[in-house]
């Protein structure tokens, strides 16, 4: 099967051209080197070489796909799989067995298994403990108090997410423990992504150890996590629930790995993406306090005054579009990887078997072919009346097709009630010694994002 739909420019009679090789590659390390150094700026400059180019990472040759058809197509397509650099890299974390690193009929399986908690008339069940934790948040600062919000992001989205769909009240060391070694495994993963040098990473180095540590902690919070809950008899209507009673394709209990596997894959990548949203979420109030205020007046005409509650997001449209702009200019995953399964063309590119193809959606989203003016933060720019011009494929923070985030109503759900909470109370402002910089890993959020919070 090839995707005939995308072929811009490719006649007739003309075969499928080999994609142009980008310049800047260094022996050894090819174009790795770059992605190392400033792979926001690397990825970014890659449209200006053509719709599909050609990479060296380390050994290995990689595509990468620069627009926004080209990457509906190639999610879209059954002529890809997840598979490549990131996702060889987060298997150390997520296991093979997990819903967000499997492939064919178990991934569908586990799709089924874990659906039917992030279905749209589930979402509302959730709504009392997103309440309590956003308002719980706001309740912990004071006015003129200086907020580490890298450690409270963390901190909110991990006992969410723990709450909703492990139904477990995370004490607070739990979550910086799981908080701490997400941080570690992330930014390690990702140099094993740009730089596949194996060898290298099982050496007894300080940062291999660090990571190695990191990872085991995760592990281990997971083990007790599901101990937990079996010693508890307990049977909560949640996710860990339906995974401790679902069945393989034979009808038996699936595996204590697969259990562990699908634990991993759901609380930790949310919980992480999570956090980086609403970092760059409160970055992005104290840089526009115009919109932080907008955001106040909204919540103030929906609510009258009383404090906003999960009923209320349907009507925060102008929260809700904070959120989608916020995602759009500072996304928390900023690069993906799949792999060709048969010989194939996209764009009228031939594609061999076998090859891994990444695309940014950092880069996507800030295309000045699909966003006039492109760098500015513009909530309105998703009003109906504009949003209908933005090409289909130039924002989809959540993915499309069979791999699309199965969490996507509630993480927005969730984005936006903390918006509306943290904004109808305070004011942010910028502080001396925050440290404002893009932190670069598996995912992106401000590296220790420091804030005044002032009460409104």
């Amino acid at each position: 099967m090839t995707v005939e739909s995308v072929k811009p420019g490719a006649s007739p009679t003309a075969g499928p051209r080999v994609p142009p090789v980008a310049g800047g590659g260094v022996p050894l390390l090819g174009h790795g080197w770059k992605l190392v150094r400033d792979p926001l700026a690397f990825m970014t400059r890659l449209r200006d070489h053509g719709d599909v180019v050609r990479l060296r990472l380390g050994p290995k040759t990689v595509y990468a796909v620069t627009t926004p058809a080209l990457t509906g197509a190639l999610a879209l397509s059954p002529d890809y799989i997840i598979a490549g650099p990131l996702w060889e890299s987060l298997e150390d974390l997520l296991g093979k067995e997990g819903v967000a690193t499997a492939n064919g009929p178990l991934h569908r399986r586990q799709r089924r298994t874990i659906q039917p908690a992030f279905r749209l008339d589930a979402i509302p069940g959730y709504g009392p403990i997103m309440e309590e934790e956003a308002h719980a948040l706001t309740e912990r600062w004071a006015s003129g108090q200086i907020v580490d919000c890298t450690s409270e992001s963390f901190r909110v989205a991990v006992r969410v997410a723990a709450r909703c769909l492990l139904r477990s009240r995370l004490m607070d060391e739990r979550a910086e423990r799981l908080c701490a070694a997400l941080s570690t495994v992330f930014r390690g993963m990702y140099r094993r992504m740009v730089v596949p040098l194996g060898p290298l990473y099982k050496l007894p180095l300080p940062a291999n150890r660090e990571f190695n540590r990191a990872l085991a902690d995760l592990h281990l919070l997971v083990d007790e996590i599901v101990a937990e809950r079996r010693a508890s008899g307990q049977k909560p209507d949640d996710l860990l629930t339906a995974l401790l009673e679902a069945k393989d394709d034979n009808g038996d209990p699936i595996g204590e790995q697969e259990i562990h596997d699908q634990v991993v894959a759901i609380l930790t990548p949310g919980s992480e993406t999570i956090a980086s949203a609403i970092m760059s979420l409160l970055q992005v109030l104290a840089a526009h306090p115009e919109h932080g205020d907008k955001v106040c007046d909204e919540v103030e005409a929906v609510t009258d005054g009383r404090p906003v509650a999960f009923q209320d997001i349907h009507r925060l449209s102008h929260t809700y579009n904070v959120v989608v702009e916020t995602m759009r200019l500072h996304p928390s995953v900023w690069i993906l990887t799949r792999r060709a399964v048969t010989d194939t063309e996209l764009g009228g590119y031939r594609i061999p078997a076998g090859t891994d193809i990444i695309y940014s959606p950092y880069a996507i989203q800030r295309d000045p072919k699909s966003y006039e003016r492109h760098l500015e933060f513009d909530p309105d720019r998703w009003r109906p009346e504009r949003s209908k011009d933005i090409p289909k494929y130039a924002m989809r923070p959540f993915s499309v097709g069979n791999r699309k985030c199965p969490g996507d109503h509630f993480s927005m759900a969730m984005l936006t009630l903390i918006t509306a909470t943290l904004a109808a109370r305070y004011r942010f402002e910028r502080v001396a010694g925050s440290d404002d910089a893009v932190r670069i890993g598996i995912t992106l959020h401000p590296n220790r994002l420091l804030l005044r919070s002032i009460t409104r």
